[in-house]
């Protein structure tokens, strides 16, 4: 259903009206599933009519491949100018339609004969990538352009800067060396596309123990398969020490043949590297990045760890303590002890308990907070929008329209937020299709999913959250917000798309607002009485957060610290020795002999050196909260500022001249750092 104009204009939805009543967007998510008239014409995933059923991929694919061949020679004759980058993105666009729809259905739909149709779409496409990336003529045309000084003169600067950034794809796939070693660099692409699924597979895969091994008391903690126990992760929350101690242990045990995959790889990533032009992997994973060298990474990092050390060496301190009251043989803080000692701690001093927090966080409410935040601050407000059949992959999807008080339809999201059997348990954000502006002069809407994992409704109860799950809504809902206002001209930098270290920002600066009483007070309601949650269970939320917040922050620092160390120059030693040694330097807890926690760093593939992203994201998000939204988190005039400074450009403007522009300086390495300890230190405060 669509809301009324009346229904959009209600501000304060929840305490101005009578409890169970919901105003269209609330209500579209606090109510069991949609249906369809099953007359209606399939109009295929996303109204995309090809996508009816799996073998539409076939059709959508075959249709981009020859438009893609098309723009392809349009590029490689026509004379440089703008419209050369304009030939190259409408290229871009054409594959990634079609690419980013398959990748995201491959791990979401139900079906699995469409994930698999989605699977090969994606390998497909893939590989008319990789090849495109090394058409020489395809190349040439963007070498003339950039070579060009009168051309290039002419040029905005966006147009110059995604010219550049198609520049760079080519250079990191070889195009720039000689034929042999051009083949060279294809070869270690392809092999790497092999080592990242080898990886990826083993690193979560279980370890097998003869049951015998185990004491009995806690062999039933674990999967039984016949004679063995099957541990299939860390168990970190249990409250038994020697079930953590064994699940620790197996579960990270060294598999000699994972270990000479993670050696290929990361062989095959600096040599790579090197044949094109850079020092390591880890300077060419940089380049463009807010913090640009790996040297900036490093100081990044040691620097944070000096400044945390009194309050990490605190923190295990009182880890200690709660250790001996549980009467454990071993008295040291071990690394299978940190997540649940921390925890133990926070429910000693808060005892906070999220079944009191969840009948306060309907979905619908939430939902309904975030639709007033946005329209204060930027003006933006969601409609509920009616789907057709066929275009979701799943009845319980809600789509949602944004609209923009005097621009109108800015894009659209889907929220495919509810578990269910077989989907991904997972939090994240999907580019489904980027914004740009078409040739017609027509702007292509963005579309995106956001997945989260919440609980359904049932009958008369609505879906009820706990307040991680709030946070984690409000999180996705800023990369979607990203997605929405970043109205570049060109799809290759839309939205999200832009370095990694900034990408983060928008969104863990919601969870400043998701924290903060005056933004929560405007939502959160007992779904059943209407009482509003209270502001003392805010502040305890927030207070109990920083319980051992700086331990849990070096744990943080550690793993970026051997992401840059496994990415720099080679070692010439073991994964594992590098491991003991950064962990010694930058955790606090010792390694334990015979394991080999890099096996389960999946994320070694996707965040190649920089998995310190989130770490300077949260620096930036920090100090905007302090110094545009703390005083008041619903100013129009820092509403407005921070689209147009930060989110407008998706990646079309350097990263740190969108933070210079929001905080109107330029910050330096020690004040990232400052940020973050700042927030460690704070005592929460809310203002109503």
């Amino acid at each position: 259903m669509r809301c009324s104009r009346l229904l959009l204009q209600r501000l304060n939805p929840l305490y101005r009206r009578s409890v169970n009543t919901w105003s269209a967007v609330g209500a579209a998510f606090n109510v069991q599933d949609q249906r369809f008239e099953h007359l209606q014409k399939n109009v295929g995933l996303f109204g995309v009519s090809e996508l009816s059923g799996p073998a539409g991929f076939q059709m959508a694919q075959h249709q981009a491949l020859r438009e893609a061949e098309f723009l392809v020679h349009k590029a490689c004759t026509h004379p440089p100018g703008a419209v050369t980058v304009e030939t190259f993105d409408q290229l871009s666009d054409s594959l990634c339609r079609v690419a980013d729809l398959a990748d995201f259905i491959k791990v979401a739909h139900p079906d699995a004969a469409f994930r698999e149709a989605a699977e090969r779409t994606c390998v497909d496409i893939g590989t008319v990538v990789e090849k495109l990336n090394t058409n020489v003529d395809l190349c040439q045309s963007l070498k003339n352009l950039l070579e060009n000084e009168s051309v290039l003169a002419t040029l905005d600067p966006d147009t110059r800067r995604v010219a550049e950034l198609f520049m760079f794809d080519f250079e990191i796939s070889g195009i720039h060396l000689d034929e042999s070693k051009r083949s060279k660099a294809v070869a270690l692409n392809v092999k790497l596309l092999d080592l990242y699924h080898e990886f990826l597979s083993g690193s979560q895969l279980p370890n097998a123990i003869d049951k015998q091994i185990l004491p009995e008391h806690i062999r039933h903690c674990f999967s039984i398969d016949g004679n063995h126990v099957q541990i299939g992760g860390l168990h970190a929350d249990s409250p038994n020490e020697l079930v953590r101690e064994a699940a620790y242990k197996i579960f990270l045990y060294p598999n000699a043949r994972l270990l000479l995959c993670l050696d290929e790889l990361l062989a095959c990533r600096h040599e790579l590297a090197t044949l094109v032009g850079y020092e390591s992997f880890a300077h060419r994973a940089l380049k463009g990045t807010m913090a640009k060298t790996p040297e900036t990474v490093m100081k990044f990092l040691k620097l944070l760890t000096e400044k945390l050390s009194n309050r990490t060496s605190r923190d295990f301190k009182m880890m200690k303590e709660m250790k001996t009251q549980t009467h454990s043989t071993n008295p040291e803080v071990m690394p299978w002890d940190h997540a649940y000692l921390s925890s133990a701690i926070r429910t000693e001093k808060f005892n906070i308990d999220p079944s009191v927090y969840s009948p306060y966080f309907s979905l619908g409410a939430c939902v309904e907070g975030l639709n007033h935040l946005f329209t204060q601050l930027l003006g933006v407000s969601f409609q509920t929008e009616q789907t057709k059949m066929g275009e979701l992959w799943s009845e319980d999807v809600r789509k949602l329209a944004v609209v923009h008080e005097t621009e109108g339809l800015l894009g659209y999201i889907y929220c495919d937020f509810f578990r269910r059997p077989d989907k991904p348990y997972q939090d994240c954000h999907f580019t489904i299709r980027g914004g740009r502006l078409r040739e017609d002069g027509v702007y292509q809407l963005p579309v995106v999913v956001l997945m989260l994992s919440l609980p359904p409704p049932s009958g008369k109860t609505p879906s009820l959250l706990t307040p991680s799950m709030v946070e984690n809504l409000f999180h996705e809902m800023g990369h979607a917000m990203h997605s929405m206002l970043g109205r570049t001209r060109y799809q290759h930098v839309t939205g999200t798309r832009c370095s990694t270290d900034f990408a983060e920002v928008p969104s863990i600066l919601m969870e400043y607002f998701a924290s903060d009483y005056r933004v929560v007070s405007q939502f959160a309601r007992h779904y059943q009485t209407g009482e509003p949650l209270p502001e003392s269970l805010v502040s305890c939320l927030c207070e109990s957060k920083r319980v051992c917040s700086a331990a849990d922050t070096q744990l943080q620092i550690f793993y970026a610290a051997l992401d840059q160390v496994y990415h720099g120059k080679p070692q010439h030693r073991s994964t594992t020795d590098i491991l003991r040694e950064i962990q010694e330097k930058f955790y606090g807890l010792s390694y334990v002999n015979n394991t080999a926690w890099q096996l389960r760093f999946s994320h070694l593939v996707g965040y190649g050196a920089k998995y310190y992203s989130y770490l300077m994201s949260r620096a930036v998000a920090s100090m905007v909260w302090r110094q545009c939204f703390l005083q008041d988190p619903f100013s129009r005039v820092m509403g407005e500022r921070y689209r147009r400074e930060m989110l407008a450009h998706g990646g079309s403007k350097e990263p740190m001249l969108m933070v210079q522009g929001m905080l109107q300086k330029t910050p330096s390495i020690e004040e990232f750092v400052d940020a973050l300890v700042l927030d460690l230190d704070a005592t929460f405060k809310s203002t109503v």
